[in-house]
């Protein structure tokens, strides 16, 4: 091999991509045997008790499947990054996500304006008001996890779609592109004026490392959403904070009383609950928008599309290399 194994190995670590390197895929699938994860099942249902006998005490029964949601997803998220490997993919999507902050204020321009007015209709809106200021917390926080998963659930479902439509597209030309500044950019040019070597033969993306790239992706594309779902919510929460005068929410929530949320006299509950409501609505169209819509889709997409054609070409090189 041209490029040292480990150099290349180590960029991959680097950029996320942990079950491109032998060593950590066979760790990783060491994780999901039945023994391993019969341990990780017992232990949510032992959450998901612990959960229920918490609200039943509090007499708050709609907080325990929130709160149930809440420990799963974080159980499984340290699960995922610990015994299945996944540390470099949390790692890198969120530098990659810290690092493109700069990029936030242009998409949210071109993605807010249209969006705002629509949603803003609904803030407005009399009904709206009164039905999340009748909702406990429990609920409308079910509801928010509920909406972030139907997202995920749906980027699981187009993003592979991407990876396919990338690793056809490998060929001479790609890998030299894709290859450049990394520890492979000499070998790519060596595989490329091979006339025995072609690249299409080992592009083809599958397997624990195709979902490597997929979770990649899921990540970056996810925190991006939450972020300008953030955006959103601060937006109404200033919004209905200098427009909402305390009569006109009364009326609209058919309340009796309106409190305050401790130390901002000016933000009640029930702004809080709507504009909670509002961002996580928010943020699942962002989701579908930002992978069906070509206009989202520049701005949101193309951000780590480059990235995905990088890891694409550095595999098919390395495992060309690795079959010379």
């Amino acid at each position: 091999m041209t490029a040292p194994r480990a150099d290349v190995e180590t960029w991959f670590l680097d950029h996320g991509l942990p079950y491109f390197v032998p060593e950590e895929r066979d760790a990783a699938r060491a994780g999901l045997r039945a023994r391993r994860l019969a341990v990780l099942v017992l232990a949510l249902l032992v959450v998901a008790a612990g959960a229920g006998l918490l609200a039943w005490f509090s007499e708050q029964y709609a907080a325990g499947p929130a709160l149930w949601l809440s420990i799963t997803f974080l159980g499984l998220l340290a699960y995922g990054a610990t015994v299945l490997r996944g540390r470099p993919i949390l790692a890198f999507a969120l530098s990659r996500t810290l690092g493109s902050v700069r990029y936030l204020v242009p998409m949210a321009s071109r993605a807010l304006p249209l969006l705002l007015v629509f949603v803003t209709f609904l803030f407005v809106n009399a009904e709206a008001w009164q039905m999340t200021s009748n909702l406990p917390f429990g609920v409308l926080w079910f509801t928010a996890l509920l909406m972030l998963g139907l997202a995920v659930l749906f980027l699981l479902v187009r993003l592979p779609e991407e990876v396919d439509r990338v690793d056809d597209a490998v060929d001479d030309a790609f890998i030299v592109r894709a290859c450049a500044g990394t520890p492979l950019e000499a070998a790519a040019r060596e595989v490329a004026d091979d006339p025995a070597v072609d690249p299409q033969d080992f592009a083809q993306v599958a397997g624990f490392e195709k979902w490597n790239l997929i979770l990649v992706l899921v990540v970056i594309q996810t925190i991006q959403v939450l972020l300008l779902s953030l955006t959103v919510f601060v937006f109404f929460m200033l919004f209905g904070s200098l427009v909402m005068e305390a009569e006109t929410q009364l009326a609209w929530t058919q309340l009796d009383t309106l409190q305050n949320v401790p130390h901002l006299s000016h933000v009640t509950f029930s702004l809080l609950k709507v504009s909670l409501f509002l961002a996580s609505f928010s943020g699942f169209y962002f989701t579908v928008s930002a992978v069906t819509d070509e206009t989202y889709r520049r701005q949101f997409f193309s951000v780590v599309e480059s990235q995905l054609e990088r890891a694409v070409g550095m595999r098919a090189v390395y495992l060309a290399l690795k079959a010379r």
